[in-house]
């Protein structure tokens, strides 16, 4: 689990998620189990998260490197996350 960004209004965190295979496509042993990043994303002011894998995952991780590479200020990261994070149904909880 990794921090990735913290604004006034969203964090995203990266999780590595390992890749599930079948018996036949285990990996060999000398290798490391295969991963895939995950993302949660959480609007602080609505209270609600999204935990993004999969296609949806690499296509925020491609969208975030490309805006970085034009140098976003805060509000231009803010406005990328919010169209994951208005994806979001899951209200947050405390444990």
């Amino acid at each position: 689990m990794h921090m990735l960004y913290d604004s006034p209004s969203y964090i995203v965190v990266q999780f590595d998620v390992p890749v599930s295979l079948s018996l036949s496509d285990q990996p060999h042993p000398d290798h490391p189990p295969l991963q895939r990043d995950g993302f949660e994303i959480v609007d602080k002011f609505s209270r609600k998260e999204i935990f993004i894998e999969g296609a949806l995952a690499q296509q925020f991780q491609e969208g975030v490197e490309a805006l970085i590479e034009q140098g976003p200020d805060v509000d231009d990261l803010d406005a990328f996350i919010a169209q994951y994070a208005n994806l979001g149904q899951q209200p947050v909880v405390m444990h």
